[in-house]
Formats: structure tokens, C-alpha cells, sequence
């Protein structure tokens, strides 16, 4: 029987219907080493005439079926899990990128994604460049003969924004780049870049597909080809994820599609109640027609995701009494969650940069990241209401 709902595979794709000792779930194989019978076997397996797994670094049976169910949801040939997300962006580029190569990060990037670009990178001779704001034929216009990777988050931290795919596609294929694309805020529920013909998907794993703030975790998923070479780099560098870890991302994608249902439609709910309010300056959300790539957007996403980025019209003290002023939200540096979480953002995600580097990328004092949860939207809603009146100006 060929699954083909998204519903469907996040509960069994990528399990066994028989699993060991008749357990309902994949169990926990909580071992560093796989023992072999004897010297016939593990010549057997020296020869490649068998394949089984032989030490944790190199794979675990709760490992691969997590790996293959993400695999089933983004519709790749192929996936890796590791320790982190950071683990899997660093470990992905430097899989493709040697010394004298460049690699074209575009719009707004993860702050350590940056920090990893800008200041580890070059050590090994390899040059990053940026594209701030994605627009029409920027990538295109900035791609070099020594350019070996393009990477882009879709949609982008903090506000929001949505690179055209096809774009990067064209562009990477053209010049024989490897297209990476960040897929954490969209996850395969909302956009399935591979479908598109991106190379690779990376993601925070700790955030929706874990889907319970419990786990540390992240991934690349696309061809045997590509996630094999990466696999490659993982066994030198070691991020790989450890057996509870896995068991609990496999337990959490079982209600991806549920949770990110759900906070696809709070967080639009939310997004137009904020653009309404007299005290919000603006809202970020690619699913409000305002939105600058909102059209964009309607063309890729399936759903506009949980986080809603807004800028208050207060100083910076008068933002922070909003946030401690909100009852249901939690202030912490994350999203993706079952529990909503909010953060002011230059003083949390960006408090490592300063004032006019913050500037340039367009984090002000008063703007706020809200990640939804799966509480009632109308209690957020009236929440934020409430916040916002307590609230001057």
C-alpha cells in the first residue's frame, strides 16, 4: 500500500508494521556497539557482503527510523540525523565547500549560521557573502565562478521573508552550486523544498518536528548521493544524535501534521488581530497580504507556519513590560513548541550584536517573535489584548 497523506506518513512512515518483540513503537536501542557472532561476520561485514549496524557513531536502529520517516515526509531518497540543527548546517557545508570555494547565504540567516559563516569559514580559505534582502534576480546577480553552495532559510528568523525557490534552483544548476535550504520554520507540512529541486533540506529538529521543547536534534534530508557524502563528514566531526534523543523526535513528528495544522491557523488569527491593534506598528507574517513576499509565498507554502514577528510602537523598556506582561507565553529562545514562546528579539537573539549591526538587519528594540503553541487562539489572543492595554504608550 503506497502512503501518500502527510497525516499518514508522520505516524507510519518510515516504522516497521513488525517491530522487535511486538512493541507498538520503535524501541529505544540504548547501545554505543553492536557485538558481531564472530570473524566470519565481521570479515562479512569489512567486505560490504553484509550490512548491519556495527558502532553507535555510524548509525542505530531508533536513529535510522526517525531518519526514514523525516525521509518519507520530505520526500527525499535519504536522511542523517545529528546531534543539533547547528550540527547539521555546519556539517552540510563543510561537506560541500573546500578552500577557495564561495557560498551565498541569502536573506536573514540564523545568528550562529552567520557567526559560523563570518568568522570559522574563512579560516579555511572559503569566502561567505550575503544577500540581506532577497529580491528579483539579486542571486543571480551576485553568483561567482568559484560559488559552491547557496543557502537560504524559508521562510527566514525573524521576519518572516519567502526567497523565491525556483530562483535559487535556476541559478544553482546553472552554475553547478549545491542548493541548500533551511526548512525549520516551514517543515515538510508547509513547503517540501525537494519537490522544487532544492539538493538538500536542512532543519532544527529540536524545534517542530520535535514538536515538545524536550530535544536537542537536527537533520539533512535529499538524495543517497548528497546525504551520504555528508554522512561521510559526520562520522569525522561526531554530531550524531544519541537513542532516547531519536525516540523522542520519532515520537514527536507522529503529530507534526496535527500541531503544525493547528498553529498554522492560530498564528494567522493572531497575525490579524496584531495588524488591526493601534499599538503595533507592524506585523511580519507571509500570510497577510502585507507582507512583501506574500505572493511568493502563496506560490511555495502550503501554510504561512506558527511564528508571527512584530514591532511595537514603544521604546525598548516599554516592549519589555508588554512581554512581562503576557501570561500564557513563555520567554525563551526557541519556537516550534507545543507551549508558545515570545522573545524581544535584540536583546535575545541578537543581544550579541551591536546597535548598528542590529539596524542593518532590521532588528529594532520594540520587535517582538511569537511562536504559537497548540493553546486556544482565542486565549492567546485575548492575552496579547491584554498585555497590549497594560502596555504604554
Amino acid at each position: 500500500m503506497s502512503l501518500i497523506g502527510l497525516s499518514t506518513l508522520a505516524v507510519h512512515g518510515g516504522e516497521e508494521k513488525q517491530k522487535p518483540e511486538n512493541a507498538l513503537t520503535t524501541p529505544i536501542f540504548q547501545t554505543a556497539t553492536f557485538p558481531f557472532q564472530g570473524m566470519e561476520e565481521r570479515l562479512a561485514y569489512n567486505s560490504g557482503e553484509i550490512s548491519r549496524y556495527s558502532y553507535g557513531r555510524y548509525g542505530n536502529p531508533t536513529q535510522r527510523a526517525a531518519e526514514e520517516k523525516l525521509a518519507a515526509l520530505e520526500g527525499g531518497e535519504a536522511a542523517l540525523l545529528f546531534a543539533s540543527g547547528m550540527a547539521a548546517v555546519t556539517t552540510c557545508l563543510l561537506t560541500f565547500l573546500s578552500q577557495g570555494d564561495h557560498v551565498l547565504f541569502v536573506d536573514q540567516c540564523y545568528w550562529q549560521t552567520r557567526s559560523f559563516a563570518v568568522t570559522f569559514l574563512p579560516r579555511l580559505g572559503v569566502e561567505a557573502d550575503f544577500i540581506p534582502r532577497w529580491s528579483p534576480g539579486e542571486v543571480e546577480r551576485r553568483i561567482r565562478e568559484n560559488t559552491k553552495v547557496i543557502f537560504a532559510e524559508i521562510p527566514t528568523n525573524p521576519h518572516l521573508n519567502v526567497p523565491d525557490i525556483g530562483e535559487l534552483v535556476a541559478v544553482g544548476q546553472a552554475c553547478g552550486a549545491v542548493v541548500i535550504v533551511d526548512s525549520t520554520m516551514a517543515t515538510p507540512i508547509n513547503l517540501r523544498p525537494l519537490e522544487f529541486g532544492v539538493d538538500l533540506v536542512v532543519h532544527s529538529a529540536t524545534k517542530y518536528l520535535g514538536g515538545h521543547n524536550d530535544l536537542l536534534a537536527g537533520a539533512v534530508v535529499g538524495s543517497e548521493e548528497r546525504v551520504k557524502a555528508v554522512k561521510e563528514v559526520q562520522a569525522y566531526l561526531g554530531g550524531i544524535p544519541d537513542p532516547h534523543g531519536a525516540y523522542l523526535l520519532l515520537r514527536g513528528m507522529k503529530t507534526l501534521a496535527l500541531r503544525v495544522v493547528r498553529q498554522n491557523e492560530t498564528a494567522l488569527a493572531v497575525a490579524r488581530f496584531l495588524e488591526e491593534h493601534p499599538k503595533v506598528r507592524r506585523v511580519w507574517y507571509p500570510g497577510l497580504p502585507g507582507h512583501p513576499h506574500h505572493e511568493v509565498a502563496r506560490r511555495y507554502l502550503a501554510g504561512y507556519g506558527g511564528v508571527v514577528s512584530f514591532e511595537l510602537s514603544a521604546s525598548a523598556e516599554e516592549t519589555g513590560r508588554f512581554i512581562d506582561a503576557l501570561h500564557i507565553p513563555y520567554l525563551a529562545s526557541s519556537f516550534g513548541g507545543v507551549e508558545s514562546l515570545v522573545e524581544q528579539s535584540a536583546f535575545t537573539s541578537f543581544c550579541a550584536f551591536s546597535p548598528e549591526e542590529r539596524r542593518e538587519l532590521g532588528i529594532s528594540d520594540s520587535l517582538v517573535r511569537l511562536s504559537v503553541g497548540v493553546e486556544d487562539p482565542r486565549d492567546l489572543i485575548a492575552d496579547l489584548e491584554h498585555a497590549l492595554a497594560e502596555a504604554p504608550p
